[in-house]
Protein backbone atom coordinates (compact mmCIF):
# COMPACT_ATOMS: atom_id res chain seq x y z
CA UNK A 1 0.00 0.00 0.00
CA UNK A 2 1.56 3.14 -0.94
CA UNK A 3 2.68 5.36 1.68
CA UNK A 4 -0.06 8.23 2.43
CA UNK A 5 1.70 12.11 2.00
CA UNK A 6 1.79 14.46 5.25
CA UNK A 7 -0.59 17.05 4.87
CA UNK A 8 1.98 19.99 3.95
CA UNK A 9 2.26 17.55 0.86
CA UNK A 10 -1.52 17.01 0.34
CA UNK A 11 -1.53 20.66 0.21
CA UNK A 12 1.41 21.59 -2.17
CA UNK A 13 0.18 18.68 -4.76
CA UNK A 14 -3.31 20.06 -4.43
CA UNK A 15 -1.83 23.65 -5.03
CA UNK A 16 -0.08 22.38 -8.50
CA UNK A 17 -3.15 20.76 -9.67
CA UNK A 18 -5.10 23.65 -9.02
CA UNK A 19 -2.09 25.36 -10.75
CA UNK A 20 -2.30 23.12 -14.00
CA UNK A 21 -6.01 23.88 -13.97
CA UNK A 22 -5.66 27.26 -14.77
CA UNK A 23 -3.33 26.64 -17.17
CA UNK A 24 -6.40 24.58 -18.74
CA UNK A 25 -4.79 20.84 -18.36
CA UNK A 26 -7.31 18.81 -17.06
CA UNK A 27 -5.93 15.35 -17.91
CA UNK A 28 -3.33 13.57 -15.20
CA UNK A 29 -1.90 10.25 -15.25
CA UNK A 30 -0.25 8.10 -12.72
CA UNK A 31 3.06 6.40 -12.72
CA UNK A 32 3.55 3.08 -11.70
CA UNK A 33 5.15 3.34 -7.99
CA UNK A 34 8.92 1.44 -8.15
CA UNK A 35 9.98 -0.26 -5.31
CA UNK A 36 13.05 1.66 -5.33
CA UNK A 37 11.04 5.54 -6.04
CA UNK A 38 10.28 6.92 -2.33
CA UNK A 39 6.86 7.74 -2.31
CA UNK A 40 7.55 11.51 -1.59
CA UNK A 41 8.93 11.50 -5.34
CA UNK A 42 5.78 10.62 -7.08
CA UNK A 43 3.92 13.10 -8.44
CA UNK A 44 0.67 12.12 -8.23
CA UNK A 45 -0.01 8.75 -6.44
CA UNK A 46 -3.36 7.60 -6.23
CA UNK A 47 -4.60 8.11 -2.90
CA UNK A 48 -3.83 12.34 -3.68
CA UNK A 49 -5.51 11.68 -6.96
CA UNK A 50 -8.67 10.03 -5.22
CA UNK A 51 -8.56 11.96 -2.03
CA UNK A 52 -12.07 14.47 -2.04
CA UNK A 53 -9.53 17.82 -1.16
CA UNK A 54 -7.84 17.52 -4.39
CA UNK A 55 -10.50 20.51 -6.29
CA UNK A 56 -12.73 19.33 -8.69
CA UNK A 57 -14.82 21.83 -9.33
CA UNK A 58 -12.50 24.14 -11.37
CA UNK A 59 -14.25 25.76 -14.26
CA UNK A 60 -13.13 24.61 -17.40
CA UNK A 61 -11.24 27.43 -19.71
CA UNK A 62 -13.97 29.46 -21.95
CA UNK A 63 -12.93 28.81 -25.31
CA UNK A 64 -13.08 24.92 -24.23
CA UNK A 65 -16.85 25.56 -22.82
CA UNK A 66 -17.63 27.65 -25.90
CA UNK A 67 -16.51 25.15 -28.02
CA UNK A 68 -17.92 22.64 -26.39
CA UNK A 69 -21.73 24.31 -26.24
CA UNK A 70 -21.24 25.46 -30.42
CA UNK A 71 -21.00 21.41 -30.95
CA UNK A 72 -23.28 20.32 -28.81
CA UNK A 73 -25.86 22.89 -30.42
CA UNK A 74 -24.89 22.06 -34.33
CA UNK A 75 -25.40 18.49 -33.39
CA UNK A 76 -28.62 19.59 -32.27
CA UNK A 77 -29.53 21.55 -35.66
CA UNK A 78 -28.66 19.13 -37.57
CA UNK A 79 -31.06 16.76 -35.52
CA UNK A 80 -33.83 19.40 -36.70
CA UNK A 81 -32.86 19.71 -40.19
CA UNK A 82 -33.16 15.88 -40.35
CA UNK A 83 -36.92 15.96 -38.65
CA UNK A 84 -38.18 18.75 -41.19
CA UNK A 85 -36.65 16.33 -44.27
CA UNK A 86 -37.90 16.27 -47.65
CA UNK A 87 -41.32 18.30 -45.82
CA UNK A 88 -44.47 17.90 -47.37
CA UNK A 89 -46.27 19.27 -44.28
CA UNK A 90 -47.79 22.22 -46.32
CA UNK A 91 -49.01 23.16 -49.77
CA UNK A 92 -45.36 24.53 -50.41
CA UNK A 93 -43.85 21.47 -51.36
CA UNK A 94 -46.28 21.30 -54.67
CA UNK A 95 -45.88 24.78 -55.36
CA UNK A 96 -42.61 24.86 -56.96
CA UNK A 97 -40.19 25.12 -54.23
CA UNK A 98 -36.66 23.82 -55.04
CA UNK A 99 -35.12 22.81 -51.48
CA UNK A 100 -35.41 23.45 -47.39
CA UNK A 101 -33.63 26.97 -46.61
CA UNK A 102 -33.07 25.98 -42.73
CA UNK A 103 -30.61 28.86 -41.36
CA UNK A 104 -27.19 29.88 -41.01
CA UNK A 105 -24.85 31.09 -39.06
CA UNK A 106 -23.30 31.04 -35.25
CA UNK A 107 -24.56 28.38 -33.33
CA UNK A 108 -23.62 30.06 -30.45
CA UNK A 109 -24.78 33.46 -31.48
CA UNK A 110 -25.90 36.32 -28.79
CA UNK A 111 -27.52 37.85 -31.72
CA UNK A 112 -30.78 36.24 -34.36
CA UNK A 113 -32.32 37.73 -37.09
CA UNK A 114 -35.76 36.19 -38.18
CA UNK A 115 -37.37 37.17 -41.65
CA UNK A 116 -41.25 35.78 -42.85
CA UNK A 117 -39.35 33.28 -45.98
CA UNK A 118 -36.85 32.35 -48.37
CA UNK A 119 -37.17 34.19 -52.11
CA UNK A 120 -35.82 33.02 -55.57
CA UNK A 121 -32.41 33.40 -54.78
CA UNK A 122 -32.06 31.58 -51.54
CA UNK A 123 -34.72 28.95 -52.96
CA UNK A 124 -31.49 28.37 -55.68
CA UNK A 125 -28.89 28.09 -52.86
CA UNK A 126 -30.66 26.81 -49.84
CA UNK A 127 -29.31 29.78 -47.72
CA UNK A 128 -31.21 32.43 -46.31
CA UNK A 129 -30.91 36.16 -47.43
CA UNK A 130 -28.04 35.54 -50.01
CA UNK A 131 -29.70 38.26 -53.08
CA UNK A 132 -29.95 41.80 -52.99
CA UNK A 133 -32.16 42.16 -49.85
CA UNK A 134 -29.19 39.75 -48.04
CA UNK A 135 -26.33 41.66 -49.44
CA UNK A 136 -28.22 44.81 -47.26
CA UNK A 137 -28.73 42.70 -44.23
CA UNK A 138 -24.99 41.74 -44.51
CA UNK A 139 -24.15 45.52 -44.59
CA UNK A 140 -26.64 46.20 -41.35
CA UNK A 141 -24.76 43.52 -39.64
CA UNK A 142 -21.44 44.90 -40.63
CA UNK A 143 -22.84 48.41 -39.15
CA UNK A 144 -23.28 47.16 -36.12
CA UNK A 145 -19.78 46.19 -35.63
CA UNK A 146 -20.05 42.29 -36.37
CA UNK A 147 -20.29 39.47 -39.24
CA UNK A 148 -22.77 37.39 -40.83
CA UNK A 149 -20.25 34.57 -39.08
CA UNK A 150 -21.65 36.21 -35.22
CA UNK A 151 -25.57 35.91 -35.56
CA UNK A 152 -27.80 33.70 -37.01
CA UNK A 153 -30.45 34.00 -39.44
CA UNK A 154 -33.68 32.22 -40.31
CA UNK A 155 -37.10 32.56 -41.45
CA UNK A 156 -40.49 31.67 -40.20
CA UNK A 157 -41.20 29.53 -42.84
CA UNK A 158 -38.44 27.75 -44.82
CA UNK A 159 -39.78 26.93 -48.35
CA UNK A 160 -39.84 29.63 -50.66
CA UNK A 161 -44.04 30.87 -51.55
CA UNK A 162 -44.65 30.91 -55.37
CA UNK A 163 -44.35 34.39 -56.59
CA UNK A 164 -42.49 35.45 -53.10
CA UNK A 165 -46.76 35.93 -52.18
CA UNK A 166 -46.93 36.53 -48.28
CA UNK A 167 -47.04 33.22 -46.31
CA UNK A 168 -50.13 32.10 -45.65
CA UNK A 169 -51.23 31.23 -41.69
CA UNK A 170 -51.31 27.99 -42.13
CA UNK A 171 -48.05 28.02 -43.53
CA UNK A 172 -46.39 29.37 -40.91
CA UNK A 173 -48.52 27.54 -37.79
CA UNK A 174 -46.83 23.94 -39.78
CA UNK A 175 -43.23 25.19 -40.06
CA UNK A 176 -42.65 27.78 -37.22
CA UNK A 177 -42.42 24.90 -34.36
CA UNK A 178 -39.17 24.14 -36.42
CA UNK A 179 -38.50 27.74 -35.70
CA UNK A 180 -38.68 27.70 -32.28
CA UNK A 181 -36.55 24.33 -31.57
CA UNK A 182 -33.68 26.77 -33.49
CA UNK A 183 -34.31 29.18 -31.23
CA UNK A 184 -34.60 26.90 -27.87
CA UNK A 185 -30.95 25.51 -29.38
CA UNK A 186 -29.35 29.07 -30.09
CA UNK A 187 -30.63 30.66 -26.67
CA UNK A 188 -29.65 34.44 -28.28
CA UNK A 189 -29.68 37.15 -26.23
CA UNK A 190 -31.89 38.99 -28.67
CA UNK A 191 -34.02 38.57 -31.42
CA UNK A 192 -34.52 41.11 -34.35
CA UNK A 193 -37.46 40.14 -36.40
CA UNK A 194 -37.19 41.67 -39.90
CA UNK A 195 -40.63 43.26 -41.19
CA UNK A 196 -44.36 42.69 -40.16
CA UNK A 197 -44.81 38.87 -40.74
CA UNK A 198 -42.03 38.01 -39.00
CA UNK A 199 -43.16 40.11 -36.09
CA UNK A 200 -46.89 39.35 -35.94
CA UNK A 201 -46.51 35.98 -36.48
CA UNK A 202 -43.81 35.70 -33.58
CA UNK A 203 -45.75 38.08 -31.41
CA UNK A 204 -48.95 36.75 -32.31
CA UNK A 205 -50.20 40.38 -32.55
CA UNK A 206 -51.98 42.24 -35.55
CA UNK A 207 -50.88 46.10 -35.39
CA UNK A 208 -48.90 48.12 -38.12
CA UNK A 209 -45.13 48.24 -37.85
CA UNK A 210 -45.70 51.79 -36.38
CA UNK A 211 -46.56 50.48 -33.46
CA UNK A 212 -44.57 47.78 -33.21
CA UNK A 213 -41.19 49.12 -33.47
CA UNK A 214 -38.82 50.54 -31.18
CA UNK A 215 -39.30 48.30 -27.95
CA UNK A 216 -38.31 45.36 -26.35
CA UNK A 217 -40.90 42.72 -26.47
CA UNK A 218 -40.02 39.16 -24.08
CA UNK A 219 -40.79 36.39 -26.42
CA UNK A 220 -40.21 33.41 -24.58
CA UNK A 221 -37.62 34.72 -22.38
CA UNK A 222 -35.60 36.07 -25.01
CA UNK A 223 -35.56 40.02 -25.73
CA UNK A 224 -37.02 40.74 -28.99
CA UNK A 225 -37.22 43.76 -31.56
CA UNK A 226 -38.87 44.74 -34.19
CA UNK A 227 -37.82 46.04 -37.57
CA UNK A 228 -37.80 46.76 -41.10
CA UNK A 229 -37.03 44.20 -43.85
CA UNK A 230 -34.42 44.57 -45.80
CA UNK A 231 -36.03 44.30 -48.76
CA UNK A 232 -38.75 46.62 -48.12
CA UNK A 233 -35.82 49.27 -47.39
CA UNK A 234 -34.52 48.81 -50.78
CA UNK A 235 -38.32 49.84 -52.15
CA UNK A 236 -38.33 52.53 -49.47
CA UNK A 237 -34.38 53.85 -49.01
CA UNK A 238 -35.76 56.75 -46.47
CA UNK A 239 -36.99 53.81 -43.73
CA UNK A 240 -33.01 53.16 -43.83
CA UNK A 241 -32.81 56.18 -40.81
CA UNK A 242 -35.77 54.50 -38.87
CA UNK A 243 -34.17 50.79 -38.96
CA UNK A 244 -30.90 52.29 -38.16
CA UNK A 245 -32.40 53.68 -34.40
CA UNK A 246 -33.75 49.97 -34.22
CA UNK A 247 -30.17 48.77 -34.24
CA UNK A 248 -28.73 51.39 -32.48
CA UNK A 249 -31.49 50.08 -29.50
CA UNK A 250 -30.35 46.37 -29.74
CA UNK A 251 -26.30 47.00 -30.20
CA UNK A 252 -27.08 49.14 -26.17
CA UNK A 253 -28.84 45.86 -25.06
CA UNK A 254 -26.08 43.85 -26.23
CA UNK A 255 -23.28 45.79 -24.85
CA UNK A 256 -21.73 46.83 -28.61
CA UNK A 257 -20.45 50.21 -29.82
CA UNK A 258 -22.83 52.09 -31.22
CA UNK A 259 -21.32 55.20 -33.80
CA UNK A 260 -23.58 57.79 -34.45
CA UNK A 261 -24.25 56.75 -38.22
CA UNK A 262 -23.75 53.31 -39.41
CA UNK A 263 -20.50 52.52 -41.56
CA UNK A 264 -21.06 53.18 -45.19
Amino acid sequence: MPETPDPQVRKAIADRIRYYHDLGIYDFYRRPIEKSQPASAVTLPSTILDDTEVPTDMPKPRTAVATAKAADRESDLRLIREDIGDCTRCRLSKQGRKQIVFGVGNPNAELMFIAEAPGADEDERGEPFVGRAGQLLTNMIKAMGLGREDVYIANIIKCRPPGNRTPERDECETCSPFLMRQIEVIKPKAIVALGAVAAKTLLAVNAPMSELRGKWYDFRGTKLAVTYHPAFLLRDPRQKKETWKDLQMVMKDLGLPVPEKPQE
